[in-house]
């Protein structure tokens, strides 16, 4: 376990950190199967912003699920850093998830009965952080997003922006090479989104990760430094 993530953290600016090809994924419902992803794939480089975008129900999210190691694809293969991570066994795989992926959903999923400060520090601690140092740089995460006045507060006692900026930092809590986000502005107001999706761009830059993020704002998606599609389950 320790030398396949010590691999996955040699990576420099401009490294293909996640490498997907011929993707697959095959549902059976009703007895019968049914085929979201059919193939097709992409490289995502330390760095870089890449925009997934398709009709809805195309396979966005669950290309997103495959990706972050929360599914297993049906046929394909997944790389981070140059090493293959499909076919991995479930510990290895949530070992390299939480210490390597960053998730950002269009609801914040944050854990309401505990704090702003306490939803940061909780993935670091799951890491074997220790809880000063958890909490020592779950204040600077949170002072980034703008959210630092709001530490002590429960989720409910937040604004939904407050809560979203609060999941970013969240993301970021185990200072991940690759953050995945799905629609995470989409529950939000115009002017929240904007903020929101402004601080994504900042502390992915500033921190030279890499981000796939689904939207169907093309004018997000325009943002990016390229565009993937998927169209009639494949991935171009």
């Amino acid at each position: 376990m320790a030398n396949i993530l010590n691999s996955l953290s040699k990576v420099n600016a401009g490294d293909v950190v996640m490498s997907v090809r011929d993707i697959k994924r095959t549902f059976i419902e009703g007895g019968q199967p049914l085929h979201i992803l059919r193939g097709g794939g992409f490289d995502l480089h330390r760095g870089e912003i890449i925009a997934l975008v398709g009709q809805s129900g195309s396979g966005k999210s669950t290309l997103l699920q495959c990706v972050g190691l929360l599914d297993r694809p049906s046929g394909g293969s997944i790389m981070i850093n140059g090493t293959p991570v499909h076919k991995m066994d479930e510990d290895t795989r949530t070992q390299i998830r939480r210490k390597k992926i960053g998730f950002v959903y269009q609801k914040h999923n944050l854990l309401s009965d505990f704090t702003a400060v306490e939803n940061v520090v909780l993935p670091m601690l799951a890491n074997g952080v220790d809880e000063d140092v958890a909490y020592a740089r779950a204040i600077k995460l949170l002072k980034a997003a703008n959210v630092a006045h709001r530490a002590s507060h429960l989720p409910g006692e937040m604004s939904g922006g407050e809560q979203q900026r609060t999941a970013v930092a969240r993301a970021l809590a185990n200072n991940p090479d690759i953050l995945l986000a799905d629609e995470p502005t989409g529950s939000l107001d115009p002017q929240h989104a904007g903020a929101v999706f402004d601080l994504l761009m900042d502390l992915v830059r500033k921190n030279k990760m890499a981000m796939l993020f689904v939207t169907h704002d093309m004018n997000l998606a325009a943002r990016a430094d390229r565009t993937i599609t998927i169209d009639n389950g494949i991935v171009k």
